[in-house]
């Protein structure tokens, strides 16, 4: 019945769970998964900074990284504009099925615009939105404690937990903890689910 199904994010806590009823769906129908990012601009645009790209970037690759622990194909994509126009635009032009999508974005302005932009997409799209509000209780929320369960990966997985972290890390996607571990030119990468504080490690070094 689905074939194509777009799960949009900006990589804040509250599209962690959209993310996983998103995959739930699309492994039901084994259906191909689209992540969309969108930067930004116009009248819902707020100011973002120059670290915006690169974190929607990083937004749409985590949601590719757990399409394939499911075995899933995923298809990203990072857009600039007025959100809910990039995301209509993007269901038209991908023959998108359904959208599954968050109705709460960060904190203050931007939790409210993220509503707005549910809402419109609601409103205008011709295919089945799914919305998800936020439930999960973080429970690690401390960076500190992130980085001691990923140097605990690093160790479990044989390897040195003393190496330095690269690529400005850590970064928070979604309700989980990202971390890239020395060597720059091949990082080891660990996975915090800060919800259920489970751990995920994607290294082909080895000491």
């Amino acid at each position: 019945m689905y074939q194509d199904v777009l799960v949009p994010t900006d990589g804040s806590d509250g599209t962690r769970r959209s993310i996983v009823h998103g995959l739930t769906i699309a492994e039901r129908f084994d259906a191909r998964v689209h992540a969309l990012s969108v930067v930004p601009e116009g009248p819902l645009g707020t100011l973002e900074s120059e670290e915006a790209t690169p974190a929607a970037h990083r937004a749409v690759e985590h949601v590719e990284s757990e399409a394939a622990e499911t075995g899933l194909e995923a298809v990203t994509a990072v857009e600039h504009g007025v959100p809910h126009e990039e995301i209509l635009d993007y269901v038209d032009d991908h023959d998108v099925d359904m959208v599954v999508m968050g109705t709460q974005g960060r904190t203050g302005l931007d939790r409210v615009l993220v509503g707005s932009v549910t809402e419109r997409v609601i409103r205008m799209a011709e295919v089945p939105i799914v919305t998800v509000r936020l439930t999960d209780e973080l429970r690690i929320d401390d960076p500190e404690e992130a980085e001691r369960l990923a140097r605990e990966a690093l160790a479990n997985g044989s390897l040195d937990r003393e190496r330095s972290i690269v690529d400005g890390g850590p970064h928070r996607i979604s309700g989980s903890w990202l971390f890239a571990f020395e060597p720059d030119d091949d990082p080891v990468h660990v996975t915090v689910d800060g919800v259920s504080e489970e751990t995920r490690l994607e290294s082909g070094v080895q000491d």
